[in-house]
């Protein structure tokens, strides 16, 4: 899927879903640091449905795919406070921008993360 532009009313409609699905605060994050998931198929509709979160690689996509995909049930019970203020440095570059802008508008918390990595 191609991004869209940031001043389309498109990227506004965008925008507004992945805001309809936050939840309150980080703190609703409750889903695992370690083990498998197993994703839903509605969240993982292609790929890999279970994932290693001690493996890096696959704890990025987890996270990638729960940002994008998930309802806000799906984001607090696969994703974890702790783990996405760790992983936002990186992940950020990763994911889209209307997720990214929605999550960092919601929780500066995440956007002092990134900042405090970059210097």
């Amino acid at each position: 899927m191609s991004e869209i532009a940031p001043g389309s009313d498109t990227a506004a409609v965008y925008r507004a879903r992945f805001a309809r699905r936050l939840p309150t605060s980080l703190s609703e994050l409750v889903g695992p640091e370690h083990g498998l998931v197993e994703l839903p198929l509605h969240v993982a509709w292609s790929g890999l449905r279970v994932l290693d979160l001690d493996r890096p690689r696959q704890r990025m996509s987890l996270y990638r795919t729960v940002l994008a995909e998930g309802m806000r049930d799906d984001l607090c019970r696969f994703l974890n406070r702790n783990v996405i203020l760790n992983l936002w440095p990186i992940l950020y570059r990763l994911i889209g921008r209307a997720v990214r802008e929605v999550w960092e508008d919601a929780f500066p918390e995440l956007l002092a993360a990134r900042s405090s990595v970059q210097g």
